[in-house]
């Protein structure tokens, strides 16, 4: 494309710049909401605090993070892009400077809610503005690199993290975070552009009162499984209140005639399947990323650091396969990748229902990896084969949706097979007697309990990659570059 792109001011502007800026603020906000797992032995012995109390560092982000996305999607109507965006630096910034001056447990914990609201709106802002600036037949390989920010992070983020705490302390954490923080924002104030048409729609307070309720509810009932379980009444409760307001929020957009979260997109179809498809491998993908460090710190003896080295070589193939599944898209459409890709996932994760206390770890790392090739021909292709059937003033829309189910499709996914774990390993363990008459059989028989909850929840995790599997045979074998809005 020889001609300059234009802003939505008619002025010329540097898209390569703009989206290199882009990309580096949510690698930033993504890596930053997984860093911390590693770190809560560290904190809880600075702040003396119980392990309850420091897991909220986590939850209480991804609890505001997933509540500010569906808002986004109003901001971004009402608001210039560019404002937007470096508002949302800022206040990651700022909560990043906060976090590393905590001197309290409490002002550690409001400097995470305050990152938090920067990431909710950069995630699904990001996502809407590369859709929107370049053609259809040039989205694939752009979200490809948007995929490998979003799923190299995770993955880096806990090995990083664990490096660090061994050899320094956790503020660093936060440290390292504040010097790119602030070069992104000053990159943001030189190259970031109003490129998305704004309105003037007031803020339906209303709408935004029952999202947050709902999604906020919702995933905080999801996110309490793992400790208390699915019996809990917190649980129970907590889950039904969020489904309850999410169905209210829901109906009261498909009655007004300027929704906050339009939902009609899912009237199309193939927008609705892909958004289902991305969801359902978000669960596959999460899930298991969550079981097998616990897998290989509590049967193995891993350290947490050894955990994440051993999942690093599949976060860097998901970094490597989505640029390249991405270029591929733009020349064969998501069907033909998504099937490959399902497929790959399935076969990667078959091979961890007969995991044993001696597995050789490089057993797990060439699996774990086949499956992040896995997920990186399915994630990004989907989405964008999703949103190039949406007209351009539906993106935003469309991309606040899409992030939000895969934002409770994460929280569903982990407290499953969390679940599943506990369960069947309380079930199959032995009884208390056998310890005092035969300590050495109990230990055998306990190992064996764990094993067979990690086998029931690989099986869970098996069942989820063959529903998306037979998903990607719905899906349209259209070329991109005739779909979409151009």
């Amino acid at each position: 494309m020889s001609e300059k792109p234009l802003d939505a001011n008619g002025k010329p502007y540097n898209r390569t710049l703009l989206t290199v800026t882009m990309i580096v603020g949510v690698f930033m906000a993504v890596l930053s909401s997984t860093m911390l797992a590693t770190a809560y032995p560290a904190l809880m012995k600075a702040f003396d605090v119980s392990t309850s109390t420091v897991q909220w560092l986590t939850t209480g982000y991804l609890l505001v993070n997933g509540v500010m996305i569906p808002i986004t999607a109003w901001l971004m109507n009402r608001f210039s892009s560019k404002l937007l965006y470096n508002l949302a630096m800022i206040f990651f910034l700022g909560g990043t400077i906060l976090a590393y001056c905590a001197p309290n447990f409490g002002t550690l914990f409001v400097a995470r809610l305050i990152q938090a609201v920067g990431a909710g709106i950069s995630m699904p802002l990001g996502q809407a503005l590369l859709l929107s600036i370049f053609p259809p037949d040039k989205r694939g390989a752009t979200m490809g690199i948007f995929g490998l920010a979003i799923g190299l992070a995770p993955a880096i983020g806990p090995t990083l993290s664990g490096w660090i705490i061994d050899n320094y302390n956790w503020r660093v954490l936060f440290g390292i975070l504040i010097p790119i923080g602030i070069l992104v924002v000053v990159l943001g104030l030189i190259f970031f552009k109003k490129l998305l048409p704004t309105n003037n729609d007031r803020l339906d307070i209303l709408s935004a009162g029952l999202s947050t309720i709902g999604f906020g509810s919702l995933l905080y009932g999801f996110s309490e499984v793992g400790d208390k379980g699915w019996g809990s009444s917190i649980v129970i409760t907590f889950i039904i209140i969020g489904i309850i307001f999410i169905g209210l929020f829901a109906w009261r957009q498909l009655t007004m005639k300027d929704p906050f979260l339009n939902l009609n997109v899912f009237r199309n179809g193939e927008f609705t399947l892909t958004t289902i498809l991305a969801a359902v491998v978000n669960m596959a993908m999460v899930g298991v990323e969550m079981i097998v460090p616990l897998y290989l710190q509590t049967v193995r003896g891993d350290t947490a650091f050894e955990s994440g080295l051993t999942l690093l070589p599949g976060a860097l193939m998901i970094g490597i396969a989505s640029p390249i599944t991405g270029r591929i898209f733009d020349k064969m459409g998501a069907k033909r990748l998504a099937t490959a890709g399902m497929i790959l996932l399935t076969i990667g994760t078959i091979p961890f229902l007969f995991l044993t206390k001696d597995t050789p770890v490089a057993f797990i790392v060439i699996v774990y990896a086949i499956r992040m090739v896995g997920v990186g021909m399915v994630m990004m292709p989907v989405t964008t084969a999703g949103m190039n059937v949406l007209p351009v003033n539906q993106i935003g829309h469309g991309t606040a949706v899409n992030s939000t189910l895969r934002q409770v499709a994460s929280s569903v996914g982990t407290a499953i097979l969390v679940s599943v774990l506990t369960n069947v390993t309380n079930n199959n363990m032995p009884a208390k007697h056998v310890l005092h008459q035969n300590p050495l059989q109990y230990k055998d028989l306990a190992i064996n309990s764990v094993l067979n909850g990690y086998t029931a929840a690989f099986g869970v995790a098996i069942l989820f990659c063959l529903i998306g599997w037979a998903l990607t045979y719905f899906l349209k074998q259209n070329n991109p570059t005739k779909g979409g809005v151009k």
